[in-house]
Protein backbone atom coordinates (compact mmCIF):
# COMPACT_ATOMS: atom_id res chain seq x y z
CA UNK A 1 0.00 0.00 0.00
CA UNK A 2 1.10 3.29 -0.94
CA UNK A 3 0.66 6.23 0.34
CA UNK A 4 0.78 10.11 -1.32
CA UNK A 5 1.82 12.84 0.20
CA UNK A 6 -0.37 15.79 0.32
CA UNK A 7 1.26 18.65 -2.05
CA UNK A 8 2.94 21.52 -0.10
CA UNK A 9 0.75 24.64 -0.46
CA UNK A 10 2.90 28.11 -2.07
CA UNK A 11 1.98 31.05 -0.82
CA UNK A 12 0.61 33.03 -3.77
CA UNK A 13 3.05 35.25 -5.04
CA UNK A 14 2.12 39.49 -4.41
CA UNK A 15 3.38 42.20 -6.29
CA UNK A 16 4.62 44.72 -3.32
CA UNK A 17 2.48 48.09 -3.22
CA UNK A 18 3.30 50.81 -6.10
CA UNK A 19 4.39 53.64 -3.79
CA UNK A 20 1.82 56.63 -3.77
CA UNK A 21 4.48 59.24 -4.87
CA UNK A 22 5.21 56.85 -7.34
CA UNK A 23 1.50 56.52 -8.64
CA UNK A 24 0.95 60.07 -8.68
CA UNK A 25 3.73 60.59 -10.79
CA UNK A 26 2.48 60.84 -13.86
CA UNK A 27 -1.58 62.29 -13.16
CA UNK A 28 0.76 64.96 -11.33
CA UNK A 29 3.18 65.84 -14.36
CA UNK A 30 0.10 65.96 -16.14
CA UNK A 31 -1.49 68.73 -14.02
CA UNK A 32 1.22 70.43 -13.67
CA UNK A 33 1.96 70.67 -17.11
CA UNK A 34 -1.79 71.94 -17.47
CA UNK A 35 -1.43 74.36 -15.16
CA UNK A 36 1.41 75.73 -16.38
CA UNK A 37 -0.03 75.56 -20.10
CA UNK A 38 -3.32 76.71 -19.41
CA UNK A 39 -3.16 79.39 -16.85
CA UNK A 40 0.36 80.38 -15.78
CA UNK A 41 1.42 80.79 -19.73
CA UNK A 42 -1.59 83.21 -21.06
CA UNK A 43 -1.13 85.12 -17.43
CA UNK A 44 2.90 85.73 -17.48
CA UNK A 45 3.55 86.50 -21.09
CA UNK A 46 2.72 88.72 -23.50
CA UNK A 47 0.19 88.57 -26.58
CA UNK A 48 3.34 88.10 -28.83
CA UNK A 49 5.41 85.60 -26.83
CA UNK A 50 2.12 83.75 -26.39
CA UNK A 51 2.29 83.37 -30.09
CA UNK A 52 5.19 82.48 -30.21
CA UNK A 53 4.33 79.56 -27.59
CA UNK A 54 1.94 78.63 -29.57
CA UNK A 55 3.85 77.73 -32.61
CA UNK A 56 6.68 76.09 -30.94
CA UNK A 57 4.15 73.63 -29.07
CA UNK A 58 2.86 72.77 -32.19
CA UNK A 59 6.50 71.62 -32.78
CA UNK A 60 6.24 69.55 -29.78
CA UNK A 61 3.64 68.22 -31.13
CA UNK A 62 5.24 66.39 -33.80
CA UNK A 63 8.00 65.51 -31.36
CA UNK A 64 5.59 63.83 -29.69
CA UNK A 65 5.11 61.29 -32.37
CA UNK A 66 8.59 61.55 -32.93
CA UNK A 67 9.19 60.23 -29.71
CA UNK A 68 6.82 57.25 -30.43
CA UNK A 69 8.64 56.60 -33.76
CA UNK A 70 11.60 57.19 -33.15
CA UNK A 71 12.34 56.62 -29.17
CA UNK A 72 10.26 53.49 -29.07
CA UNK A 73 9.96 52.19 -32.53
CA UNK A 74 13.75 52.96 -33.44
CA UNK A 75 12.54 54.62 -36.63
CA UNK A 76 14.71 57.37 -37.67
CA UNK A 77 11.41 59.53 -38.83
CA UNK A 78 13.48 62.13 -41.07
CA UNK A 79 10.72 63.42 -43.08
CA UNK A 80 7.60 64.32 -40.63
CA UNK A 81 7.86 67.77 -42.29
CA UNK A 82 5.89 65.62 -45.03
CA UNK A 83 3.07 64.98 -42.73
CA UNK A 84 3.20 68.82 -41.33
CA UNK A 85 3.02 70.03 -44.73
CA UNK A 86 0.16 68.08 -45.81
CA UNK A 87 -2.19 68.98 -42.55
CA UNK A 88 -1.27 72.25 -42.88
CA UNK A 89 -1.86 72.74 -46.50
CA UNK A 90 -5.40 71.22 -45.63
CA UNK A 91 -6.15 73.22 -42.93
CA UNK A 92 -4.72 76.45 -44.74
CA UNK A 93 -7.16 75.70 -48.12
CA UNK A 94 -10.20 75.52 -46.33
CA UNK A 95 -9.06 78.65 -44.57
CA UNK A 96 -8.15 80.99 -47.77
CA UNK A 97 -11.49 79.41 -49.76
CA UNK A 98 -13.36 81.18 -46.65
CA UNK A 99 -11.22 84.43 -46.67
CA UNK A 100 -12.32 84.21 -50.35
CA UNK A 101 -16.26 83.78 -49.68
CA UNK A 102 -16.42 86.30 -47.15
CA UNK A 103 -15.06 88.78 -49.57
CA UNK A 104 -17.40 87.62 -52.49
CA UNK A 105 -14.38 85.90 -54.55
CA UNK A 106 -14.76 82.36 -55.37
CA UNK A 107 -11.14 82.23 -56.08
CA UNK A 108 -7.72 82.47 -52.98
CA UNK A 109 -6.29 86.36 -53.60
CA UNK A 110 -3.27 83.93 -55.36
CA UNK A 111 -5.30 82.80 -57.70
CA UNK A 112 -6.67 85.74 -58.92
CA UNK A 113 -3.02 87.37 -58.62
CA UNK A 114 -1.01 84.26 -60.67
CA UNK A 115 -4.33 84.74 -63.42
CA UNK A 116 -5.42 80.94 -63.41
CA UNK A 117 -8.92 82.02 -64.92
CA UNK A 118 -12.21 81.90 -63.04
CA UNK A 119 -12.12 78.21 -62.03
CA UNK A 120 -11.07 76.61 -58.80
CA UNK A 121 -9.25 73.11 -59.33
CA UNK A 122 -11.23 70.38 -58.98
CA UNK A 123 -9.07 68.71 -55.90
CA UNK A 124 -9.61 72.46 -53.87
CA UNK A 125 -13.42 72.17 -53.91
CA UNK A 126 -13.67 69.79 -51.43
CA UNK A 127 -11.75 71.60 -48.55
CA UNK A 128 -14.63 74.22 -48.73
CA UNK A 129 -16.39 71.56 -46.48
CA UNK A 130 -14.71 72.49 -42.91
CA UNK A 131 -15.72 68.52 -41.70
CA UNK A 132 -13.58 67.26 -44.99
CA UNK A 133 -10.87 69.98 -44.46
CA UNK A 134 -10.54 69.00 -40.79
CA UNK A 135 -10.52 64.83 -41.52
CA UNK A 136 -8.25 65.65 -44.45
CA UNK A 137 -5.41 67.36 -41.54
CA UNK A 138 -5.12 63.78 -40.25
CA UNK A 139 -6.58 61.30 -42.66
CA UNK A 140 -4.88 62.62 -45.17
CA UNK A 141 -1.10 62.35 -43.54
CA UNK A 142 -1.80 58.89 -41.94
CA UNK A 143 -2.86 57.39 -45.39
CA UNK A 144 0.23 58.48 -47.54
CA UNK A 145 2.35 57.17 -44.24
CA UNK A 146 0.14 53.98 -44.35
CA UNK A 147 0.89 53.33 -48.07
CA UNK A 148 4.60 54.18 -47.52
CA UNK A 149 4.97 52.36 -44.34
CA UNK A 150 3.20 49.23 -46.15
CA UNK A 151 6.05 48.60 -48.58
CA UNK A 152 8.99 50.15 -46.96
CA UNK A 153 8.75 48.27 -43.80
CA UNK A 154 7.47 44.78 -45.87
CA UNK A 155 10.50 45.62 -47.80
CA UNK A 156 12.55 45.45 -44.36
CA UNK A 157 13.86 48.91 -45.31
CA UNK A 158 15.74 50.29 -41.72
CA UNK A 159 18.11 52.46 -40.82
CA UNK A 160 19.96 55.02 -43.03
CA UNK A 161 18.02 53.70 -45.83
CA UNK A 162 15.03 54.56 -44.07
CA UNK A 163 16.62 58.00 -42.84
CA UNK A 164 16.99 58.68 -46.56
CA UNK A 165 13.79 57.77 -48.12
CA UNK A 166 11.73 59.57 -45.52
CA UNK A 167 14.31 62.69 -46.44
CA UNK A 168 13.63 62.25 -50.32
CA UNK A 169 10.06 62.33 -50.13
CA UNK A 170 10.43 65.77 -48.37
CA UNK A 171 12.30 67.11 -50.73
CA UNK A 172 9.71 65.71 -53.93
CA UNK A 173 6.90 67.44 -51.83
CA UNK A 174 8.66 70.54 -51.09
CA UNK A 175 9.44 70.60 -54.97
CA UNK A 176 6.19 69.90 -56.25
CA UNK A 177 4.79 72.98 -53.82
CA UNK A 178 7.05 75.11 -55.33
CA UNK A 179 6.45 74.06 -58.66
CA UNK A 180 2.70 74.62 -58.77
CA UNK A 181 2.64 78.30 -58.15
CA UNK A 182 -0.84 78.57 -59.81
CA UNK A 183 -2.51 76.46 -57.54
CA UNK A 184 -0.61 76.34 -54.07
CA UNK A 185 1.09 79.58 -53.73
CA UNK A 186 4.63 78.22 -55.39
CA UNK A 187 7.38 78.93 -53.23
CA UNK A 188 5.09 81.79 -50.70
CA UNK A 189 3.23 79.06 -49.85
CA UNK A 190 -0.71 80.07 -48.37
CA UNK A 191 0.21 83.08 -46.74
CA UNK A 192 -2.00 86.29 -45.51
CA UNK A 193 -4.66 84.37 -43.74
CA UNK A 194 -7.16 85.76 -42.22
CA UNK A 195 -9.73 83.92 -40.11
CA UNK A 196 -10.11 80.31 -38.21
CA UNK A 197 -13.55 78.96 -38.39
CA UNK A 198 -15.97 82.47 -37.86
CA UNK A 199 -13.04 84.39 -35.82
CA UNK A 200 -10.81 86.86 -36.80
CA UNK A 201 -7.53 86.02 -36.41
CA UNK A 202 -6.75 89.65 -35.95
CA UNK A 203 -8.40 89.84 -32.80
CA UNK A 204 -5.67 89.08 -29.92
CA UNK A 205 -8.67 87.31 -28.05
CA UNK A 206 -9.13 85.00 -31.07
CA UNK A 207 -5.23 84.01 -31.17
CA UNK A 208 -5.39 83.52 -27.47
CA UNK A 209 -8.17 80.61 -28.02
CA UNK A 210 -6.19 79.02 -30.62
CA UNK A 211 -3.51 79.12 -27.96
CA UNK A 212 -5.68 77.31 -25.54
CA UNK A 213 -6.72 74.77 -28.55
CA UNK A 214 -3.00 74.25 -29.41
CA UNK A 215 -2.29 73.25 -25.95
CA UNK A 216 -5.05 71.40 -24.98
CA UNK A 217 -4.12 69.22 -28.13
CA UNK A 218 -0.52 68.55 -26.95
CA UNK A 219 -1.77 67.76 -23.53
CA UNK A 220 -4.55 65.00 -25.24
CA UNK A 221 -2.00 63.26 -27.47
CA UNK A 222 0.65 62.71 -24.66
CA UNK A 223 -1.87 61.85 -22.27
CA UNK A 224 -2.59 58.77 -25.83
CA UNK A 225 1.02 58.38 -26.04
CA UNK A 226 2.00 57.80 -22.48
CA UNK A 227 -1.10 54.89 -22.77
CA UNK A 228 0.50 53.39 -25.79
CA UNK A 229 3.78 53.67 -24.42
CA UNK A 230 2.56 51.46 -21.12
CA UNK A 231 0.49 49.05 -23.13
CA UNK A 232 1.37 45.27 -25.05
CA UNK A 233 2.13 47.52 -27.82
CA UNK A 234 4.24 49.63 -26.51
CA UNK A 235 6.10 46.39 -24.94
CA UNK A 236 6.20 45.05 -28.58
CA UNK A 237 7.68 48.21 -30.00
CA UNK A 238 10.38 48.56 -28.06
CA UNK A 239 11.01 44.49 -28.87
CA UNK A 240 11.23 44.97 -32.12
CA UNK A 241 13.03 48.27 -31.83
CA UNK A 242 16.07 46.00 -29.73
CA UNK A 243 15.46 42.89 -31.36
CA UNK A 244 13.61 42.38 -34.46
CA UNK A 245 14.34 39.28 -36.03
CA UNK A 246 13.51 37.91 -32.29
CA UNK A 247 10.22 39.09 -32.57
CA UNK A 248 9.75 38.08 -35.59
CA UNK A 249 10.62 34.30 -34.06
CA UNK A 250 7.82 34.39 -31.31
CA UNK A 251 4.85 34.68 -33.58
CA UNK A 252 4.52 38.35 -34.59
CA UNK A 253 5.48 40.85 -37.56
CA UNK A 254 7.44 43.82 -37.09
CA UNK A 255 6.32 45.30 -39.97
CA UNK A 256 2.84 45.77 -38.11
CA UNK A 257 4.50 47.28 -35.10
CA UNK A 258 6.75 49.70 -36.95
CA UNK A 259 3.39 50.76 -39.44
CA UNK A 260 0.81 51.45 -36.10
CA UNK A 261 4.08 53.66 -34.72
CA UNK A 262 4.63 55.82 -38.45
CA UNK A 263 1.14 56.29 -39.05
CA UNK A 264 0.12 57.68 -35.48
CA UNK A 265 3.10 59.74 -35.96
CA UNK A 266 2.21 61.08 -38.66
CA UNK A 267 -1.62 62.06 -38.03
CA UNK A 268 -0.30 63.97 -35.13
CA UNK A 269 2.04 65.66 -37.78
CA UNK A 270 -0.25 66.35 -39.49
CA UNK A 271 -2.60 67.65 -36.99
CA UNK A 272 0.33 70.22 -35.72
CA UNK A 273 0.40 71.59 -39.35
CA UNK A 274 -3.19 72.04 -38.82
CA UNK A 275 -2.54 74.18 -36.06
CA UNK A 276 0.23 76.02 -37.17
CA UNK A 277 -1.73 77.80 -39.95
CA UNK A 278 -3.95 79.83 -37.20
CA UNK A 279 -1.53 80.13 -35.06
CA UNK A 280 1.22 81.91 -37.43
CA UNK A 281 -1.15 82.49 -40.74
CA UNK A 282 1.13 80.80 -43.07
CA UNK A 283 2.00 77.61 -44.49
CA UNK A 284 4.73 77.32 -47.03
CA UNK A 285 7.59 74.24 -48.57
CA UNK A 286 10.14 76.52 -47.04
CA UNK A 287 8.46 75.18 -43.47
CA UNK A 288 8.15 71.35 -44.54
CA UNK A 289 11.31 70.24 -46.43
CA UNK A 290 14.55 68.99 -45.32
CA UNK A 291 15.79 71.17 -42.90
CA UNK A 292 12.66 71.65 -40.99
CA UNK A 293 11.85 67.86 -40.80
CA UNK A 294 15.45 67.56 -39.44
CA UNK A 295 14.91 70.12 -36.73
CA UNK A 296 11.65 68.11 -35.75
CA UNK A 297 13.99 65.19 -35.10
CA UNK A 298 16.63 67.93 -33.56
CA UNK A 299 14.47 68.98 -31.23
CA UNK A 300 13.34 65.67 -29.80
CA UNK A 301 16.64 64.34 -29.60
CA UNK A 302 18.21 67.09 -27.57
CA UNK A 303 14.84 66.58 -25.17
CA UNK A 304 15.19 63.18 -24.60
CA UNK A 305 13.63 60.34 -27.82
CA UNK A 306 12.29 57.88 -25.10
CA UNK A 307 10.90 60.29 -23.00
CA UNK A 308 7.79 62.12 -23.61
CA UNK A 309 8.64 65.03 -21.55
CA UNK A 310 11.86 65.37 -23.05
CA UNK A 311 10.71 65.44 -26.24
CA UNK A 312 8.36 68.33 -25.65
CA UNK A 313 10.70 70.48 -23.89
CA UNK A 314 13.90 69.67 -26.65
CA UNK A 315 11.68 70.75 -29.16
CA UNK A 316 9.84 73.97 -27.47
CA UNK A 317 13.66 74.81 -26.92
CA UNK A 318 15.33 74.35 -29.69
CA UNK A 319 12.37 76.03 -31.43
CA UNK A 320 12.82 78.69 -28.93
CA UNK A 321 17.07 78.89 -29.79
CA UNK A 322 16.45 78.86 -34.01
CA UNK A 323 14.05 82.17 -33.30
CA UNK A 324 16.66 83.74 -30.62
CA UNK A 325 19.80 83.09 -32.54
CA UNK A 326 19.07 82.36 -35.93
CA UNK A 327 18.66 86.60 -36.31
CA UNK A 328 21.87 87.42 -34.89
CA UNK A 329 23.58 84.55 -36.80
CA UNK A 330 21.75 83.47 -39.46
CA UNK A 331 24.33 81.43 -41.34
CA UNK A 332 25.99 79.92 -38.34
CA UNK A 333 22.28 78.18 -36.84
CA UNK A 334 22.58 75.36 -39.31
CA UNK A 335 25.94 74.12 -37.91
CA UNK A 336 24.91 74.44 -34.35
CA UNK A 337 21.59 72.98 -34.98
CA UNK A 338 23.34 69.85 -36.54
CA UNK A 339 26.15 70.12 -33.33
CA UNK A 340 23.40 69.97 -31.00
CA UNK A 341 22.24 66.67 -32.99
CA UNK A 342 25.61 64.98 -33.25
CA UNK A 343 26.65 65.99 -29.63
CA UNK A 344 22.87 64.21 -28.52
CA UNK A 345 23.40 61.06 -30.64
CA UNK A 346 26.72 60.58 -30.23
CA UNK A 347 27.61 61.65 -26.55
CA UNK A 348 23.79 61.74 -24.98
CA UNK A 349 21.68 59.13 -26.73
CA UNK A 350 18.73 59.42 -24.16
CA UNK A 351 19.08 63.69 -24.57
CA UNK A 352 18.76 66.05 -21.55
CA UNK A 353 15.81 63.89 -19.69
CA UNK A 354 18.47 60.93 -19.20
CA UNK A 355 21.15 63.16 -17.98
CA UNK A 356 20.25 62.84 -14.47
CA UNK A 357 20.77 59.40 -14.63
CA UNK A 358 23.84 59.52 -16.17
CA UNK A 359 25.32 61.55 -13.43
CA UNK A 360 23.71 58.64 -10.83
CA UNK A 361 25.54 56.17 -12.68
CA UNK A 362 28.78 57.78 -12.49
CA UNK A 363 28.56 58.65 -8.60
CA UNK A 364 27.72 55.09 -8.58
CA UNK A 365 30.80 54.11 -10.48
CA UNK A 366 33.27 56.70 -8.47
CA UNK A 367 31.96 55.78 -5.56
CA UNK A 368 32.56 52.44 -5.78
CA UNK A 369 35.22 50.72 -3.34
CA UNK A 370 38.05 49.32 -5.38
CA UNK A 371 39.19 45.39 -5.29
CA UNK A 372 40.49 44.44 -1.98
CA UNK A 373 39.33 48.00 -0.26
CA UNK A 374 36.49 47.69 2.53
CA UNK A 375 34.10 49.85 1.97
Amino acid sequence: MTTTTPPVATPPVTTPPVPLLERLRVPGGFVLGAVLLLGVAPLALSDFRLSLLAKYLCYAIVAVGVSLAWGRGGLMVLGQGVFFGLGGYAMAMHLKLTDAAATGETLPDFMLLYGTGDTLPWWWKPFANPAFALAMTVLLPMAVAAVLGFFVFRRRVKGAYFAILSQALAAALSIWLIGQQATTGGTNGLTDIQGFFGYSLDDPVNQRMVYFVIAAALLLLMALARQLFVSRYGELLIAVRDSEERVRFLGYDPANAKLVAYVVAAGMAGLAGALFVPAVGIISPALIGIVPSIGFVIGAAVGGRASLVGAVLGAVAVAWAQSTLSDEFPAAWTYLQGLLFVLAVGFLPGGLASLGVVLRRRRTRTGTPATGETA
